[in-house]
């Protein structure tokens, strides 16, 4: 029975910011981080957006300023991003000023790294913390935790066989959004009171370049609009839409990096924050049945639509996608099943609607008739634990973090989620 001073599980943003934050502080303290793929994961491999501005990134029922700004000064240490240019933000500002009072456009230092680049960008953090003494475990998956005895057994994530057993002192849990679930089941088990009310759904938008020329100035514009409607995950240059790998009911979107050259496309979600009520008691299971349900009438597949059908109250069929004398002049470049978006719940394709037309008025063009609007997307960050204290600590001796846990909403906010849960067991030491 092995034993590690602090076992990290999940090697995404989350796990390795704290694994940094805590072999750089106490270089003798004896880590080992479990992945359960046979390579790195989490969000730096799709895409590998970087937000270096609060509160985007940062849940702020948990951060105020200062403390993002200290953690996201750190991991520019570490993560060395190269911060993309912003021009022309005074025209934009003054067209939203006309048009409505509540809209905002955030402007945000951002970084890109372009899903080819990912692989390489990650063995390079996860080389610099073998040398340091950090032990990877992967294809190691978590299945069970003795709280008592501080004990957790791993099985092989491939043929479910047991592994091992190891003992820990400290235990980070940082599964990702993709690991929701499986941070409800532990925290069930440790009876860790949590709620899941929380979720994001909407479409994700593919243009032609043309048509979307705010691009030209901000790579990856934060827009909120009226209806709890905002701008999510803009990509441009080589941009490319495709399912989410970490939920299979959602539609994703990427980019490869600068190097790669055009397409001439671009692609971004507009999502709808809904916050849910009584009687519905979680809203991970709402957005699997949304997801199930589109899956369902669709044959497996996702739904896309021109906006030109979408405006008619028509469907999309695969004979008239690409009816050149309709202006649908591009192929979208993931396969979904062409329908009617409208079969998705009113209460976010209506308020979704209506933000679109804002944006057009902001950005004209995006509402050309061949813009292929895909859905859905979804994005869960639910889980609202119940804290022991400001570190994330959430029961004796274990630490939950990152998006999965709901401390953060993407690369930056994790990493430093997981930081500033290791400086608590820094201190606690």
């Amino acid at each position: 029975m092995e034993y590690y001073d602090i076992i990290i599980v999940g090697s995404g943003p989350a796990g390795l910011g704290a694994a940094f934050q805590l072999i750089e502080q106490k270089p003798d303290l004896k880590i080992a981080i479990i992945e359960k793929s046979k390579i790195s994961s989490g969000g730096f491999r799709n895409d590998g957006k970087q937000n270096y501005t609060y509160p985007i990134g940062f849940e702020e029922k948990y951060w105020d300023k200062a403390q993002a700004e200290y953690y996201l000064d750190a991991a520019k240490l570490i993560l060395d991003p190269d911060i993309l240019t912003r021009a022309n933000m005074d025209k934009y500002h003054k067209r939203i000023e006309k048009i409505e009072k509540n809209i905002r456009l955030v402007e945000v230092d951002q970084a890109h790294i372009g899903t080819d680049k990912a692989s390489a960008y990650i063995r390079a953090l996860t080389d610099r913390l073998k040398k340091l003494g950090v032990v990877f475990l992967y294809s190691t998956e978590l299945d069970s935790i003795d709280e008592k005895a501080k004990e957790i057994m791993c099985i092989n994530s491939s043929d479910k066989q047991i592994l091992h057993i190891y003992r820990y002192h400290k235990l980070v849990i940082a599964p990702g959004r993709k690991g929701i679930g499986f941070l409800q089941e532990v925290m069930d088990q440790l009876k860790i009171e949590y709620a899941d009310y929380i979720i994001d759904i909407g479409v994700r938008a593919e243009a032609k370049r043309e048509n979307y020329r705010i691009v030209d100035d901000y790579y990856d514009p934060k827009i909120y609009l009226p209806g709890k409607v905002r701008t999510f995950c803009t990509n441009s240059g080589y941009a490319i839409v495709k399912r989410d790998p970490t939920c299979r009911f959602s539609v994703n979107g990427e980019a490869l990096s600068a190097e790669k050259g055009s397409n001439n496309l671009i692609n971004f979600a507009l999502l709808k924050t809904m916050k849910l009520t009584e009687p519905i008691s979680s809203g991970r299971e709402f957005a699997e049945i949304i997801g199930k349900m589109i899956l369902g009438i669709s044959k497996g597949k996702l739904i896309m639509q021109r906006v030109g059908d979408f405006r008619c109250k028509k469907r999309s069929t695969a004979e008239t996608f690409n009816d050149h004398d309709l202006g649908y002049d591009f192929l979208p470049t993931y396969q979904a099943n062409p329908g009617d978006i409208a079969l998705g719940p009113l209460k976010i394709i209506l308020p979704i609607w209506e933000a679109f037309k804002y944006l057009d008025k902001i950005v004209p063009g995006i509402l050309h008739p061949s813009t292929v609007l895909y859905f859905p997307e979804i994005k869960m960050y639910a889980n609202k634990p119940e804290f022991l204290d400001n570190y994330f600590q959430a029961y004796p001796d274990i630490y939950l973090i990152g998006d999965g846990a709901g401390t953060s909403r993407g690369i930056t906010g994790a990493w430093a989620s997981g930081a500033r849960a290791a400086d608590g067991i820094l201190k606690s030491l």
